[in-house]
């Protein structure tokens, strides 16, 4: 049996909005304590963070959380078709698909060690399923470097068939609300 990435996807959304109603504040809590575990464990000192939207879990507690740290945090802004990395800053205004964005910046030093990412959904080979525009993957392809990744669900939605492409990106983590995986070096 097999499954399209697009129904893959489909299925998974219905499946986060049904659990979005139940994100509790325990569930998000437990999602923070293991991105930090993992920050704390690389020593991470420069972060990408996403600015959570719809049904994505909800990681602003964690942003100020970082921010008290005062570790350097960077999120993303879109750009024609792709993202550019900009520090994490005030006021926060929405912008394209209604994602909450910072000003954009010219600042010189975006290299970041680890990238917390939102996901739709995961298949076997720890691949990304987003909201099906690459906007992630086709930023990802133009690093020079290869950041640790996170990737971020409320509720664990898992495909054990391949259904992503070539280009998806592939994370190092998957971190919910009921735990956290991690995929094997090869």
């Amino acid at each position: 049996m097999s499954i399209t990435k697009s129904d893959f996807r489909k299925l998974c959304i219905k499946k986060l909005q049904k659990h979005s109603k139940n994100h509790n504040l325990k569930a998000i809590k437990q999602i923070e304590k293991h991105i930090l575990q993992i920050i704390d464990f690389y020593k991470i000192n420069n972060i990408l963070i996403y600015l959570p939207i719809r049904f994505e879990a909800n990681i602003n507690n964690l942003i100020k959380i970082l921010r008290k740290r005062q570790l350097n945090i960077f999120t993303t802004k879109m750009v024609n078709d792709s993202l550019k990395v900009v520090p994490f800053r005030l006021p926060l205004k929405k912008y394209n698909f209604g994602v909450k964005e910072p000003k954009n910046s010219f600042f010189y030093k975006n290299q970041f060690d680890l990238a917390i990412i939102p996901v739709i959904g995961v298949d076997i080979d720890f691949k990304r399923i987003g909201y099906g525009k690459g906007f992630y993957d086709r930023f990802f392809a133009t690093l020079p470097y290869k950041p640790i990744k996170i990737f971020v669900q409320t509720t664990l939605c898992f495909s054990y068939f391949k259904v992503t492409s070539l280009y998806d990106i592939q994370a190092n983590y998957i971190v919910t609300k009921e735990g956290v995986l991690w995929k094997q070096q090869q």
